[in-house]
């Protein structure tokens, strides 16, 4: 297993509530290295990337090189899961963390190559504010 990450420097500050975004990132790990168990074929790589995207604020990717999800979309819906013993609640709570801090969070899936999970946090206004 390896970790790879490539993380942007001097990322404009984003307004957030510190513990909220801990558990937004780890179930975002957490679900990338669940996914990987199985895969015995290719090098298992979770790969995190951030970086400051133009006026939308920071956007933070989750790779990894697990199946894929086979509907993206339907993977924040309550209750579904892709896991034996999943409650189908994470990556709900994950889209309703970000949401709740005006940004947005998505997924996109290469067939057999793994899933990608990106979020986008507004930055933090010289004022304080959000934008």
């Amino acid at each position: 297993m390896a970790v790879e990450t490539e993380l942007e420097q001097d990322l404009p500050p984003v307004v957030g509530d510190r513990v909220q975004l801990q558990q937004l990132l780890l179930n975002l790990l957490v679900n990338g290295l669940d996914a990987m168990e199985e895969a015995a074929d290719r090098p298992r790589r979770l790969f995190i990337r951030s970086k400051h995207q133009a006026s939308e604020g920071v956007l933070v990717e989750v790779r990894d090189c697990g199946p894929g999800l086979a509907e993206p979309d339907k993977a924040f819906e309550a209750f579904f899961t892709t896991k034996e013993n999943g409650l189908g609640m994470g990556l709900a709570i994950c889209r309703s963390i970000v949401e709740a801090h005006q940004g947005r969070l998505w997924a996109e899936s290469a067939d057999g190559t793994g899933a990608t999970f990106y979020f986008i946090l507004p930055m933090r206004e010289p004022n304080g504010d959000s934008r």
